[in-house]
């Protein structure tokens, strides 16, 4: 049996130990153990990464605790704004979707959008239109309501309106960089990575951040590694974050985590951004570099236990 693993990452930010509660705490570890459950049960029964990936990120998406599908927080206009991309590293074929609002499971979606092969990113109506065709499931507004979704956006809407108001409530109440996605190997040697979020609270002007952008946020080639971000998507997108981990493999000859390492705590910081990845290469070796207080994180490799973790 060849090498195989999946990890995966439910948001990096301002996670603060001393006010995780018990209770939340179990079920973020809980939430985080059923999704890598998922995803290594596909790889060892010799799945593809593509699947796998897919099939782990619906598993969160379905969850209210991650800031993705079901618990995706509002924008500006109370709405549930969803990104959401997949990539399989062994043709480099992606399929990505963004501003959708209403589809169960977005990264689905990017699915059906990668396998037609026409477009890589639908947006909108249009990415709509193509889910309808696809008989995806559509959920109504209140599927997406959760009382602490509603209550950080009220939160952001007042500091937005009065200047006086703490502006650390964008950073810490808001769950600012949340996200969740999920990288994979399969036994067959090829990778895969996908990513899928609702965005930032208080979004406006039909914002977009990384995480459906191919080389920002999510990227996968069998040549070098897979990737999926979670962070302060406009600092990902200017440095090409994924992408750039995958040039520094590929032209560099820098290890995996060399070049995780690089780019999260230096070159990102340079930049003034914030956030975190995961990351798998070709031969199982994994990276999980965030510079912020917390990241929501599991991972699994072939004859090794899972691990859990929220914080160092």
């Amino acid at each position: 049996m060849e090498n195989y693993g999946i990890v995966i990452h439910g948001g990096a930010g301002a996670i603060q130990k001393e006010k995780m509660t018990p209770g939340k705490e179990f079920s973020y570890n809980e939430a985080l153990t059923n999704g890598i459950a998922i995803g290594n049960e596909i790889l060892k029964n010799g799945g593809s990464a593509l699947e796998a990936v897919e099939k782990t990120v619906v598993f969160l998406e379905d969850c209210p605790l991650f800031n993705a599908g079901r618990g995706s927080v509002f924008s500006h206009e109370g709405k549930h704004e969803m990104d959401a991309a997949i990539m399989c590293g062994k043709q480099l074929s992606a399929g990505a979707v963004t501003n959708i609002t209403n589809i169960k499971n977005p990264i689905a979606l990017a699915h059906k959008v990668q396998e037609d092969g026409q477009y890589v990113m639908l947006s909108g109506r249009g990415a709509s239109e193509f889910a309808k065709s696809n008989k995806m499931r559509f959920m109504p507004d209140a599927y997406f309501y959760t009382e602490q979704r509603f209550a950080q956006v009220q939160k952001a809407i007042k500091s937005d309106m009065n200047p006086d108001l703490d502006h650390n409530l964008n950073v810490e109440a808001v769950n600012k960089f949340g996200t969740v996605g999920a990288v994979a190997l399969d036994q067959k040697g090829n990778l895969a990575a996908a990513t899928s979020t609702g965005g930032l609270t208080n979004k406006k002007y039909g914002r977009i951040g990384d995480s459906a952008i191919i080389g920002a946020g999510t990227y996968a080639n069998n040549e070098t590694c897979a990737i999926s971000c979670t962070g302060y998507g406009e600092y990902f997108m200017r440095g090409v974050v994924a992408y750039d981990i995958s040039c520094l493999i590929e032209y560099k000859n820098l290890s995996l985590e060399e070049a995780c390492e690089l780019v999260i705590n230096k070159k990102q910081a340079d930049l003034g951004g914030r956030g975190g990845l995961i990351a798998i290469d070709a031969k199982g070796n994994i990276a999980l570099p965030y510079s912020t207080e917390g990241m929501y994180r599991a991972w699994q490799l072939k004859d090794q236990e899972k691990q859990i973790k929220i914080w160092s």
